[in-house]
C-alpha cells in the first residue's frame, strides 16, 4: 500500500518539519519513504509545502502530483491544493486559520482546530503536531509511538519540556477521532 501526502502552509508553521517527522516515522516502521520539500521565495512567512510518500513497496518517484492525503495549514494552500487531491482522498485543514471551506464533495474533508488546540496547550507553534496526530488516527498510516520517536529525533536539541509538549499535541490530535 502506498500513501502520497502533501503538507502545505506558510513558512514557520512547521510544514517541512512535519514532513520530515512523518517520513522518519515511516522509516522507523521499516516502510519505504520519500520526502520532497518546496519553499517559496521567503522562508518564514513565505509559502512552503512538502510531499511525503510512505509505502510497503519501493517508491518510483518522490514527486506527488495528486496526493491521497493533504494537510493544509493556511488559506492560500487550500486554494492551491484542493483541486489536486485524488478522488476520495482526505483533506485535513486548519479550521482555526482558514475561513473558507473546501468546495469539493468527492473528498473527505476533515476540519481541525489545530491552532486553537495548540494555544490551549500553551504554544501556537505546535499546531502542526496536532495535525499529524489527527492524520495518523484517521489513516492508520503509522503508529503514534513512531511519530513521537520521530519528533524527538527531529528536535533532538529541544528541551525535554518542549518534546513533551509536542507529544501532548500529537496525542490531542490523535484523540480527536
Amino acid at each position: 500500500m502506498t500513501s502520497e501526502i502533501t503538507i502545505a502552509g506558510f513558512g514557520g508553521q512547521g510544514i517541512v518539519s512535519s514532513g520530515i517527522i512523518l517520513a522518519h516515522a515511516g522509516l522507523l516502521e521499516d516502510k519505504h519513504v520519500t520526502f520532497f520539500p518546496s519553499y517559496g521565495a521567503e522562508m518564514r512567512g513565505g509559502t512552503a509545502n512538502c510531499s511525503v510518500v510512505i509505502s510497503t513497496e519501493p517508491i518510483a518517484s518522490p514527486v506527488v502530483a495528486n496526493p491521497d492525503i493533504v494537510i493544509i495549514m493556511n488559506e492560500p494552500s487550500l486554494v492551491r491544493f484542493e483541486p489536486m487531491v485524488k478522488l476520495n482522498g482526505m483533506f485535513f485543514f486548519n479550521q482555526t486559520l482558514i475561513k473558507s471551506r473546501p468546495k469539493r464533495t468527492d473528498i473527505t474533508v476533515i476540519p481541525i482546530e489545530a491552532n486553537a488546540i495548540a494555544e490551549e496547550l500553551g504554544q501556537g507553534r505546535i499546531a502542526n503536531m496536532v495535525m499529524l496526530g489527527a492524520l495518523i488516527k484517521k489513516t492508520n498510516l503509522i503508529k503514534l509511538e513512531s511519530l513521537s520517536k520521530a519528533q524527538r529525533k527531529r528536535f533532538a536539541r529541544a528541551s525535554e519540556e518542549q518534546l513533551l509538549l509536542n507529544e501532548k499535541a500529537l496525542k490531542r490530535g490523535y484523540d480527536l477521532f
